[in-house]
This record gives structure tokens, sequence and C-alpha cells, in this order.
């Protein structure tokens, strides 16, 4: 069974997962190409070679030319629906939106369809969702597992004022999932990270038996004490091997 494991060393981004796939085995023209789906002409990617802490890992920033400052729910369930994917990435982004968006909502003490999304409402955070979802579908991936999430701390500036990390749309995300807290003072788990992993994850725990093929380092935008990179692990490993915790 081919299958992605992801290891949160430092977290998890959209920019890290893009990264990290990538750096694993997905073209670069492969992923663009699956984005083009997107018929959103106001973006590209710049792909680099990076170096975090000695750690060679892929950097992916989405660049966008001209972005509507927020969206609501239905506007980006819209793109995702006159997009060219496939009918499952389609489906699980839509999955993803919504459910930030229900955290936003409970957060915000508002309703679904009131929520303003901003820093995960953009081109960019569509292309982070997207662009994974499509990109795990293009290696063949069957299974996918993740680490433990660790959890930063301090607070943030966002749409919002300050915000304590974790920041709670992201912690809300990980419910039900393995977390563990860390001394460091950065956002390592945002919550596209959050809500794209939780999504697609198949169990969650220490690295899989499996034959390994492939191994991947997205980076962070960040220079942190420890190597700003988001691990993948792709290979195969046996069908029905133990998961520590089932989703």
């Amino acid at each position: 069974m081919r299958t992605a494991y992801f290891d949160c060393i430092a977290g998890a981004s959209g920019d890290m997962m893009l990264g990290a796939l990538v750096d694993a085995g997905l073209p670069a023209d492969k992923l663009e190409a699956e984005l083009s789906k997107l018929h959103l002409k106001d973006f590209h990617l710049h792909i680099n070679r990076v170096s975090k802490n000695a750690f060679s890992a892929v950097k992916v920033d989405v660049h966008v030319h001209d972005d509507a400052p927020e969206r609501h729910l239905a506007d980006i369930v819209k793109v995702v629906e006159d997009s060219s994917l496939s009918a499952q990435v389609k489906k699980t982004a839509t999955r993803i939106f919504t459910r930030i968006c229900e955290a936003e909502a409970a957060i915000h003490d508002s309703t679904v369809d009131k929520v303003h999304l901003h820093e995960v409402g953009g081109v960019d955070a569509i292309v982070d969702v997207c662009g994974t979802l499509a990109g795990l579908e293009a290696l063949g991936i069957e299974q996918v597992r993740v680490s433990p999430f660790p959890l930063g701390r301090g607070f943030v500036t966002g749409a919002h004022g300050q915000i304590p990390l974790p920041a709670p749309a992201a912690l809300a995300l990980m419910k039900g999932c393995p977390v563990a807290g860390s001394t460091i003072d950065a956002e390592l788990v945002t919550p596209t990270g959050a809500a794209v992993l939780s999504e697609v994850a198949d169990g969650f725990g220490p690295i899989p038996p499996m034959a390994l093929k492939s191994i991947g380092y997205g980076a962070g935008s960040n220079d942190l004490e420890i190597p700003n990179v988001l691990r993948l692990l792709l290979g195969d490993a046996r069908s029905g091997s133990h998961l520590l915790t089932e989703t």
C-alpha cells in the first residue's frame, strides 16, 4: 500500500506540505499543471531549494498578483467546484474549508455563512490545500499517516489582533489528534496545515513499517532554533499494519 508519512518536525503549513511533496518526488511541472485546473490566473509558484539549519529543503511560495482581501465559504467552494480537479480532490477540499469555517464560527460566536476567511481564504490558501491534495493523488498515495502535532507558544498578530498560540482555529482543527507542547515561541501548525493533515490522515503515530522509497523536506518561512521543516516519507507498507490512533 503506497503510504505517505508526514513527520511534523517543526509543524505543518501549506507551503511546507507542497515543498515536502516536491522534494519527495512530485514533479514541479505536474504540481503546476494540477493547479492550473483551478482556473485562477492571478498567482504563480516560486519553488526554490533552501537550507534550514543545515537541512536542504524545498520552499514553495505562492505569489499572488491580485487577491480578494477576504472570502466566505461559498466563494471558496465555487472556486473549487468550478475547477477541473478530480472529484475526490474537490470533495476533500470542500470538506477542509468547511471545517475551517466551522472552527472560526465557533471561536467568534458566529455562523458558517457569516465567517470571513482572512489568512485561510486567500488564493494562496486555496492553492496550498488543492495542491497538497492533488499532489498526494498524483503520487498514488493510498494511505496517509501523521506524527503528533507539535504546538508552539507565544502570540502572533492576525486579522483579529494578538492571537495566542497555538492559534484557536488550528487547535480546534486538531481535536481528536495527538499533540505535544514545545518550548518554541512560534506558530508551528497553521490552521491550513492542521485542517489538511487531520482530514487526510488515516492514522497518527510513529513511522509505520514500510519499504522506504523517497524522502522530502518542505521548508517553512521562519528561522527557528530547530530545522523548520516538514519531513515526508513515501514508501510501500503492508495493508492493515497497526495504527496508533485511528481517525
